[in-house]
């Protein structure tokens, strides 16, 4: 038993030694030029599959992937911050990914044989060891859309629809240089079609500049948002901003409903007050007055982007702006229908800035 012991004891010695060696003596070519070894990749490739597998969340937390808006908008991320690795549909990969180890797979490739859970699961965690980052915010609800577009991937999205999803509208004469980017979700008007994104032709300028600058610096949880918003330099943020806060807000109103009662229900919310929380119209309009120039007016907003936002203050994972407690505290005690009813109404009233 003793030379048993000493036996194991000089291996561990030896296994110390080889191991400094290797990482003080740089004995392992880092190389990426010459790759793993034989059966490496294998072995890698293996362990994360079914790490993801083990991880992902469950299928029955996969929301309506077909929804209205949520291909476009995730195509709409992809183009800016995944298909410089990924290439997109109908496109060829560059030559740098190409010779990354691992090599980024094309995403026509890389979408194959997963379920939407699970790439959920590995665009909000990312791959360690791999070029794959994580998403850089803590709320996950945005991954969605991107994955709602990569299970579009999967069912064999063509070049040509890809190229109508993420166009670039030209940019107007005396236009912010940045706008074309920012245009491509929100359109050179602010003004989207898309029930997901906000219209900002209908916000004051002071609050579109202290937005862009919280979801540049991050406080503002939005992983979209902040990797749109970090692309740019503050200088062309405030052009935005003043670009955007200058255009004329269409009276239009967005709200689908025709429930008379749950309007006339959200009408009453959104007009009570509390000692400590003051009525939602008195900061949010219609007609809030220029004193609350920071807060976002919210008549004429879409239903669903309204319903996102009111559920995530409840929740605790919007965060962002000076009045996140403010909001945090009016929203805590909402149930999902009043968040309904508000939403159905503020959406239902002309668009005023």
């Amino acid at each position: 038993m003793k030379r048993v012991l000493q036996t194991l004891a000089v291996l561990a010695v030896l296994g110390i030694l080889g191991g400094s060696a290797v990482v003080f003596g740089g004995l392992y070519n880092v190389s990426a030029r010459l790759g793993h070894f034989p059966g490496v990749p294998f072995i890698l490739h293996t362990t994360f599959n079914n790490s993801v597998k083990r991880r992902a969340p469950a299928e029955s937390a996969v929301p309506d992937l077909d929804a209205e808006g949520m291909v476009a908008l995730g195509a709409k991320h992809f183009d800016g911050g995944c298909k410089v690795c990924h290439a997109a549909p109908g496109q060829e990969r560059w030559a740098i990914p190409t010779v990354m180890v691992p090599a980024p797979p094309h995403i026509t490739e890389a979408v194959q044989d997963w379920h939407p859970n699970e790439l959920h699961w590995i665009v909000d965690e990312g791959v360690k060891m791999s070029g794959m980052p994580y998403w850089p915010a803590t709320r996950t609800d945005d991954i969605w859309p991107v994955v709602a577009f990569l299970d579009a991937v999967q069912d064999g999205m063509t070049g040509q629809t890809y190229a109508d999803l993420t166009a670039h509208p030209a940019r107007p004469e005396g236009a912010p240089d940045a706008l074309p980017y920012c245009a491509m979700c929100h359109t050179n008007s602010g003004r989207s079609d898309n029930p997901l994104i906000p219209r900002l032709d209908i916000q004051p300028q002071a609050y579109l500049e202290q937005t862009l600058l919280a979801y540049a610096d991050g406080s503002r949880n939005s992983g979209i948002m902040h990797v749109a918003a970090s692309r740019v330099t503050q200088a062309d943020l405030m052009e935005l901003a003043a670009w955007f806060g200058s255009q004329d807000a269409a009276p239009t109103t967005t709200s689908e409903v025709t429930d008379r009662d749950m309007i006339a229900r959200g009408a009453a919310l959104a007009m009570q007050g509390t000692r400590d929380v003051p009525a939602c119209t008195s900061c949010h309009g219609p007609k809030a007055g220029p004193r609350a120039a920071d807060f976002p007016r919210l008549a004429g907003q879409s239903v669903t982007f309204l319903s996102e936002q009111l559920h995530l203050w409840r929740d605790g994972t919007r965060g962002g702006g000076a009045k996140a407690n403010l909001m945090t505290k009016a929203a805590q005690d909402l149930s999902d229908d009043d968040i309904a009813a508000l939403s159905a109404w503020f959406a239902a009233q002309p668009a005023t800035r």
